[in-house]
């Protein structure tokens, strides 16, 4: 679930762009300059990366926690990836968005590794 300040923000960014798509359809159909208009789109299109940014930042930084605890909780000391684990924990509260994903990916195969050690040591 989004935390209810993120929705509201979100919700006042995506109120503003269709403030501004509903300014670029009037300003096409007045006929204004080029200019102009091409400077509406960018400026609808960066409220727009803005609104996705936040969203997806929420989803997965939540996600990589969750993750991470997880692996944590699966490794109490002796599995062989305690420094992975840890360095990955300690970068959690710094990591960009675009690191989130690469960093989704690893904490899951180390904790795919964790688990089918544990696996194959209780058969």
């Amino acid at each position: 679930m989004i935390p209810k300040d993120l929705t509201k923000d979100i919700k006042t960014r995506l109120q503003s762009i269709k403030g501004q798509m509903d300014g670029l359809i009037k300003m096409l159909d007045e006929g204004k300059d080029p200019e102009k208009i091409l400077l509406q789109f960018k400026a609808a299109q960066k409220g727009l990366d803005k609104a996705h940014y936040l969203l997806l930042d929420e989803a997965y930084r939540k996600a990589l926690a969750i993750k991470i605890s997880e692996t944590v909780e699966a490794c109490p000391g002796n599995c062989g990836n305690e420094d992975r684990i840890e360095f990955i924990r300690q970068q959690f509260p710094t990591l960009e968005l675009d690191s989130l994903t690469s960093k989704m990916k690893e904490i899951s195969q180390l904790k795919q590794r964790i688990s089918k050690t544990h696996a194959k040591e209780n058969d």
